[in-house]
């Protein structure tokens, strides 16, 4: 196991915003995205097995592990994780880098929700807004809690989110995630303008889906709409320089089961020394 260089903050104007980085600094760039309501723990089994030579910097969103809690009234959106990132490799004095991203973190790093869905967080959002106190649960709790809404992790990869996702006080631990961030509102953006972006993209982009992960239906050629016009986007835009893998597992393959996905992606940075550009 690679051990951690150091933990980092970064100053934002509401507290600051929290990473662990491995390798040098004087090594090839990387930028670690994880998903919804995780936390920058999420990569720690597989960036060990990823070449050791790079700097790797896994970043807490906003209310996300580590990271400072927005102030009341703020809502949680996909724009202002992005805005995270800007701060973050602005901090870092970043101008090219590459991005390793899970889930969320990979809406993020490429930037059609249904309407309704916008009035149904909205409302939840406001009811969470007095919510401040946070529940005491004990450890087995919290990870019986977090495993109750995410079937796709172990309990082995559980405790290991929990190891930066939780805080002990008296009687148990606390989540540290805003209770906020469990509001379900997208930056939303219609096919054309997923297309647009697309059509703009310089980078290499390396897309690995999971046989039982969100995406399971794509694979089974179960396409639709708006699935199969991305990925026609992918391929007709990027040509050569998309590629789309297939593992065994489920959503969270890169950290139950990380060596199937290091393989994949130590082969394709050997291939590769394309840099992202925010």
């Amino acid at each position: 196991m690679s051990a951690v260089l150091k933990e980092l903050q970064f100053a934002v104007p509401w507290g600051h915003l929290a990473a662990k980085a491995w390798g040098s600094a004087k090594g090839y760039p990387f930028l670690c995205l994880h998903g919804w309501q995780d936390n920058a723990n999420t990569f720690d089994r597989l960036i060990p097995l990823l070449p050791q030579d790079n700097y790797y910097v896994s970043l807490d969103f906003s209310g996300h592990g580590l990271s400072s809690h927005l102030p009341q009234g703020m809502r949680y959106q996909h724009l202002d994780y992005l805005t995270d990132v800007h701060r973050a490799i602005t901090a870092l004095g970043w101008k090219k880098f590459s991005i390793v991203a899970h889930s969320m973190g990979g809406v993020i790093a490429g930037m059609d929700f249904i309407q309704s869905k916008i009035v149904r967080a909205t409302v939840h959002f406001r009811e969470l807004e007095g919510a401040t106190k946070a529940k005491v649960h004990t450890i087995e709790g919290a990870v019986q809690r977090l495993l109750s809404v995410n079937s796709a992790l172990t309990a082995d990869s559980a405790k290991l989110i929990l190891e930066r996702g939780t805080t002990s006080v008296p009687g148990g631990v606390t989540f540290n995630r805003d209770i906020r961030v469990s509001v379900d509102i997208a930056f939303l953006l219609d096919i054309s303008s997923c297309l647009h972006i697309m059509k703009n993209i310089t980078a290499d982009v390396h897309i690995i889906l999971a046989t039982k992960g969100l995406t399971a239906d794509l694979i089974r050629g179960i396409y639709t709409e708006h699935g199969q016009s991305l990925l026609t986007g992918y391929q007709d835009y990027l040509k050569e320089r998309f590629q789309l893998s297939v593992v065994d597992g489920n959503h969270f393959v890169h950290l139950n089961e990380p060596e199937k996905v290091a393989e994949l992606v130590c082969k394709r940075l050997l291939n590769t020394n394309t840099f992202a550009k925010l």
